[in-house]
């Protein structure tokens, strides 16, 4: 792990109510661009104080100069054996409240033809760190009966999604252990939640599918759907087209036609994006 870089600032008027719900420390995994860093500047204009973790520094730290509170960048890579000691150890005593999961690797292309050991990051990247995410960051808040965990899944994961096999399949596990948490946490202070997103305009998703799909979102309109919806309830699907298609794939349509359509929507992805 590269050393992580702590910069400060005055942070905005308003949103106290959101601290104190959750704590004055927010964790983002994956916050580098795109949906995690719409969540940190949204988080931001809400007063809290942020740890920002991905894999390249440059790009947390332009990040974190553009943020009005207190930043920690930890450039980690959260698939790599040891990366949570490694995060636990740049955090220190900060008291970290509130844990966007968003890291996540998602190889596209025929699944045979892609690297097994891709398919095996795939497994750690968006299985395993929301594990260890959540085993080391819950305890403590329910013990301090307050806090928050979103994890971030995906409309592929509601059924098989050919061209996306082993990412679809992790969104599926990301959807449901959140779904799980949220109703064993009840109760506890503690608000879990899984937020189901369609196609959103983001650089990962230019950078393997040329032609935006009907229903694409922002980052912002995703990340605002899910402050919204956390401790209200255990899922959330961003934006009108894509709560509609949600439904429609999960119980209007067979599951061989379900399968089909999404896997018509993803066909143009490119191989190994």
């Amino acid at each position: 792990m590269t050393g992580g870089g702590l910069t400060g600032g005055a942070g905005p008027v308003g949103g106290a109510g959101f601290a104190r719900r959750y704590g004055r420390w927010a964790l983002v995994a994956g916050a580098s661009e795109g949906i995690g860093a719409a969540f940190a500047t949204s988080l931001a204009g809400r007063g809290l104080d942020l740890v920002l973790v991905a894999r390249r520094a440059a790009p947390l730290a332009e990040l974190a100069a553009r943020l009005p509170t207190r930043t920690l960048t930890v450039p980690l890579d959260l698939a790599a054996a040891g990366a949570l000691p490694a995060l636990v150890g740049a955090i220190g005593d900060r008291e970290v409240g509130l844990v966007v999961v968003n890291a996540a690797d998602s190889p596209a292309g025929a699944f045979l033809a892609i690297d097994p050991g891709r398919t095996l990051r795939v497994l750690d990247l968006n299985c395993r760190t929301p594990v260890l995410l959540a085993h080391h960051f819950l305890p403590a808040m329910v013990a301090r009966g307050r806090g928050g965990m979103i994890i971030m899944s995906s409309l592929a994961g509601q059924q098989g999604s050919p061209g996306l096999s082993a990412y679809a399949a992790s969104k599926a596990f990301g959807a449901v252990l959140a779904e799980g948490l949220w109703a064993e946490l009840r109760g506890t202070g503690v608000d879990v939640l899984a937020c189901v997103a369609g196609a959103v305009a983001t650089p990962g998703l230019a950078r393997t599918k040329p032609r935006r799909a009907p229903g694409t979102v922002t980052p912002e309109v995703v990340a605002a759907a899910a402050l919204r919806a956390l401790g209200r309830r255990p899922r959330t699907v961003p934006g009108g087209l894509a709560r509609v298609a949600a439904a429609v794939l999960a119980r209007l349509l067979p599951k061989a036609a379900a399968i089909q359509v999404i896997g018509r929507a993803s066909r143009d992805l490119r191989p190994g994006g």
